[in-house]
């Protein structure tokens, strides 16, 4: 008996069986067989569902055929959606409702933050410290408690940033309850409330996360928590077309966090989806720029919720998020300490990466060794605290330590209108106790105070954000010292590192912009310390500022190892193009540093949450476990008996609709089912003709064939499963993507080269 029909099981103990009906007739299994795959235990990996599994026939379609083939202009022409403007429709809806939720969390964040130091204020200038510790922590503890609350018992699939699990589901990992309602609310108020308690750590990871759900939930138009199925946009309801408005959704959260549309489309290639092409790239270009110009038009005229006018003017200083306003011309010296810079942020973020895998470790052995659940859940609610504890006490009694400095007066040259400077200080730089300002008209016509602020206060009281666009100021080359930039790093270093992976849902991407920024701008400082403060054209690159920013990108590839999308995002969010090649080259560095000893963050996230990832894989359909056999299963009709004569009938086939579904519709009842179909004597010597089901054209290559081309065939190619045959065409296995894997692939060669092997000779 041939093999047309073959599948894997696989049993706790990690052994693999291979199962073969054979018959040179229509492919027929039994339903005791459908039993023992679908019965199956999934032990340590019951979140996460990465079992590949052929779609049948009529999704297949002409998209490969070359435009000018007169079957493929016949194909599109008898297609109502031969344009495709549905598609389009969706990508700018999303990327509409995405740049909304940007600027609604940007607004709710800053108003909860000057709410939060507005109620210190009068503390601040008595210089009562205590009271201030008292208030701040007592109102970041109500917003971290709510917080961490939704993150573990509202939606667990938000903690902490979510995209670990955005890479590896489209990377063909499916994982429960990543795309639900409840996760999205979770989310949303999680990483607000995280963000605005204190906590260092932002917005951007949840952002792609939640913008992924917005793709996701737009281009389906159905609910089952709210039981919502509308009719419009169905033929987008497969896997393929989600996957692809997911990568959009995603890249629109970062375009619209960082007004950077096109650092969002390079991310979510370089780092976020596994299968490109320039279709989906044109579409997720679209996706990005609406976001990003919903985001811009609402804060054009909308601070704080309150319309301040001028709707459609976008100005510079506020659509930029990081805006440098002085370039400064380059100097080929410029180039060493750039590769110093790169070199520095390979090594640390390096050393990040370690050490937050390391915490992150402990922390799911403890967690997982406390018995109760419910007590462990608690456990991770109190480390959240624990860790609000000593960020508060750190911003708050930490700058008590540090005297106060007058600001520069090149920095008010820098802002174009100096009635506003003073208030954006005051509001911008905690004073902490510090002599009240005056501020005149000089004979120049320029505005002069002899105002003073807290170096450590301005670096860690608010947002790392603010700190970042203090640290990027060009100009301004003695106004933190070595003291408070050091202490700010140890410290943002070490509590960002901590709070990464907690039980809220944060982000990580300010974190990592903010420590580069710290060591960059050390490094100008003893620049400047050794060769003074240059004003002439030819050594005005020796700015603090300056090597602050390619600090900033230098950590952020070390932790990261982005490379294009990152250096496009820091030229975006700078408006800094003079520093380009500074840029590129210290991320190139630090890239290469960081490889050298680790891999990066988000791949040492997806092995440590035990996400299967396939690197380099294009777009793999999938999703959930076996679901078309269980279908086949609750239909009894089309059970057939055994004949002699190896001839079965066609009749009432299964709809391809009918069971190419998301999730069982009853569950209890297949487990019924499966119970009787074992136990039941009548059902010994019925089989379910398999032949209108399975795809006949199905990629093969032979049993000898060289391992190397068979893993570029699978993943150039996006196959799902790979059947391998012998001379006679004949089935004799499946290469599923996790026989793909590294473990799994060394394994086999180990045995292979192994002299003892018994196949070493074959």
């Amino acid at each position: 008996m041939s093999s047309l029909f073959s599948y894997r099981r696989h049993v706790d103990d990690g052994e693999e069986e291979m199962l073969m009906a054979e018959d040179h007739g229509p492919d027929l299994i039994h339903p005791q067989e459908f039993r023992r795959q679908c019965g199956i235990n999934r032990s340590s990996l019951a979140y996460y569902d990465c079992e590949e599994r052929e779609q049948p026939v009529p999704h297949e379609s002409l998209d490969y055929l070359p435009s000018h083939s007169g079957v493929y202009k016949k194909w599109l022409q008898e297609k109502t959606y031969g344009k495709e403007w549905d598609r389009w429709l969706l990508m700018g809806l999303i990327g509409t409702a995405v740049g909304m939720l940007g600027f609604l969390t940007h607004q709710i964040v800053d108003s909860l933050i000057k709410l939060k130091w507005d109620l210190v204020e009068s503390y601040l200038k008595d210089g009562n410290f205590h009271l201030v510790w008292v208030c701040v922590l007592g109102s970041g503890l109500a917003m971290v408690l709510v917080s961490s609350s939704l993150v573990l018992f509202f939606c667990p699939a938000g903690s902490p940033s979510g995209l670990p699990e955005i890479i590896g589901y489209l990377n063909g990992t499916s994982i429960q309850h990543l795309f639900s309602i409840k996760t999205f609310l979770g989310t949303f108020v999680s990483c607000m409330l995280a963000v605005a308690s204190g906590l260092f750590c932002g917005l951007e990871g949840p952002m792609i996360h939640l913008g992924a759900i917005l793709g996701c939930g737009l281009s389906q138009l159905q609910s089952d928590t709210l039981g919502i199925h509308l009719p419009f946009f169905t033929r987008f309801r497969n896997s393929a077309d989600k996957r692809s408005f997911i990568t959009a959704g995603a890249g629109a959260g970062i375009a619209s966090v960082f007004r950077a549309p096109i650092g969002g489309l390079l991310f979510t290639l370089e780092e976020v989806s596994s299968f490109w092409d320039i279709r989906l790239a044109w579409q997720t270009f679209f996706c990005c720029l609406t976001a990003t110009f919903t985001t811009d038009l609402l804060s054009s005229s909308l601070h704080g919720f309150v319309y301040r006018g001028h709707f459609g003017f976008f100005e510079a200083e506020k659509r930029i998020l990081f805006w440098v306003k002085n370039l400064l011309d380059m100097h080929v010296l410029a180039f060493i300490p750039a590769i110093l810079l790169g070199m520095l942020g390979g090594l640390l973020g390096a050393l990040f990466v370690s050490l937050n895998i390391k915490i992150n470790k402990l922390r799911m052995q403890f967690f997982n060794s406390i018995p109760k659940p419910s007590l462990s859940k608690t456990s991770k609610l109190l480390e959240t605290v624990l860790i609000l504890v000593c960020t508060t006490t750190v911003t708050v009694y930490l700058p008590y330590f540090f005297p106060c400095t007058p600001v520069m007066n090149a920095r008010n040259y820098q802002l174009r209108n100096s009635s506003e400077i003073i208030y954006q200080f005051k509001r911008e730089i905690s004073e902490y106790g510090c002599s009240p300002n005056t501020s005149w008209i000089g004979p120049d016509g320029v505005r002069y105070s002899n105002q003073t602020f807290n170096q450590a206060a301005a670096l860690l009281v608010e947002n790392g954000k603010r700190g970042i666009t203090y640290l990027f100021k060009r100009g301004t080359h003695e106004e933190f010292g070595y003291t408070s930039l050091c202490t700010a790093l140890a410290f943002y270093f070490i509590l960002s590192c901590w709070t990464a992976g907690s039980a809220v849902a944060s982000g990580l991407v300010i974190p990592m912009l903010y420590t580069g920024a710290l060591y960059g701008r050390i490094i100008g400082l003893i620049l400047v310390s050794i060769f003074g403060v240059q004003t002439n054209e030819y050594g005005a690159w020796i700015d603090p500022g300056l090597f602050a920013a390619i600090g900033a990108a230098s950590f952020f590839s070390g932790v990261s190892r982005l490379t294009i999308s990152l250096t496009v995002i820091m030229v975006e969010i700078t408006n800094d193009v003079q520093s380009l090649l500074l840029i590129m080259l210290a991320v190139m560095v630090a890239k290469m540093v960081g490889d050298f000893f680790s891999a990066s963050l988000y791949s040492s996230l997806l092995r440590l949450k035990c996400i299967p990832y396939l690197d380099v894989e294009p777009f793999v359909h999938h999703r959930r476990e076996r679901l078309e056999l269980c279908m086949l299963l609750e239909n009894e009709h089309i059970f057939e008996p055994e004949t002699s004569n190896e001839s079965f009938s066609f009749s009432h086939p299964l709809t391809y609709e009918k069971i190419t579904v998301e999730k069982l519709p009853k569950p209890s009842r297949l487990a019924v089912l499966l119970n009787r179909y074992t136990t039941d004597p009548r059902y010994q010597q019925l089989f379910i003709n398999l032949e209108p089901y399975i795809n006949k054209s199905a990629m093969s290559v032979q049993a000898h064939f060289s391992l190397q081309r068979t893993y570029i065939i699978f993943r150039t190619l996006g196959l799902r499963h790979l059947t391998v045959v012998d001379l006679q065409n004949r089935v004799v296995g499946v290469i599923t993507r996790k026989d793909l894997m590294p473990l799994p692939l060394e394994e086999r060669l180990r045995l292979q080269l192994s002299p003892q092997s018994p196949d070493a000779g074959e």
